[in-house]
């Protein structure tokens, strides 16, 4: 299975874990969307990453191929079959991708792609008013976890939060245990699953080749 993108995207690293979780071998072709191959194309019309080919079956999304690996693949399943755990997972899978991940981008921008990839100066400005809305979301997060998992059993929401929590550390910003006990704790019982530290190895090894 190819799967197209960059590790930097939460949405990518959203995909590396969930295959990694269920097992199965993905080779990450680094991509980037401003400047696209025809392969990439085929799986990815619009141009988002992250896009998979399984054995020419072609998607793009990082929700759809998750939830298509998880029918495709149902031992340790990602998308929990009872019905209020499935609601939340997929909740803070929302909580990631459509509030958290928004609030944070022009900290990525300002203080990771614009000096580190583009060799142009960021807004700190933006980036400081950014650090600042991720700071509700952050809030929420921490009254909502617990000593386990965020729907109970590990699911796609855990990985969707730790995934843009993982690029956010890109730009320097960490998540102090100090401030966020109880939520640092849940993102230190996430990235010790073995699926988590092997996409890991594979971002880093991505990040290594291209000088970062």
């Amino acid at each position: 299975m190819k799967i197209y993108g960059f590790p930097l995207s939460p949405f990518v690293r959203k995909v590396l874990v969930a295959a990694q979780e269920k097992g199965i071998e993905v080779e990450l072709v680094p991509t980037n969307p401003q400047n696209p191959d025809d392969a990439f194309i085929a799986c990815s019309p619009f141009k988002k990453i992250p896009a998979m080919d399984d054995n020419g079956f072609k998607l793009a999304d990082s929700t759809a191929i998750v939830t298509y690996l998880d029918a495709k693949h149902p031992k340790a399943p990602l998308i929990p079959a009872e019905a209020q755990a499935r609601g939340k997972a997929i909740w803070f899978e929302e909580v990631a991708d459509t509030v958290l991940v928004p609030a944070g981008v022009p900290m990525i921008v300002n203080r990771f792609l614009r000096p580190r990839i583009f060799g142009t100066e960021g807004d700190e400005a933006a980036a400081l008013a950014a650090e600042e809305a991720i700071r509700t979301p952050l809030e929420y997060l921490e009254g909502a976890v617990s000593d386990g998992w965020l729907a109970g059993e590990f699911s796609v929401g855990d990985i969707a939060i730790a995934s843009i929590i993982r690029t956010l550390g890109y730009t320097g910003w960490e998540l102090k245990a100090e401030e966020w006990p109880r939520l640092a704790a849940w993102n230190e019982r996430v990235n010790a699953r073995p699926a988590w530290q092997a996409a890991s190895r594979i971002e880093d090894r991505i990040f290594a080749a291209a000088g970062l």
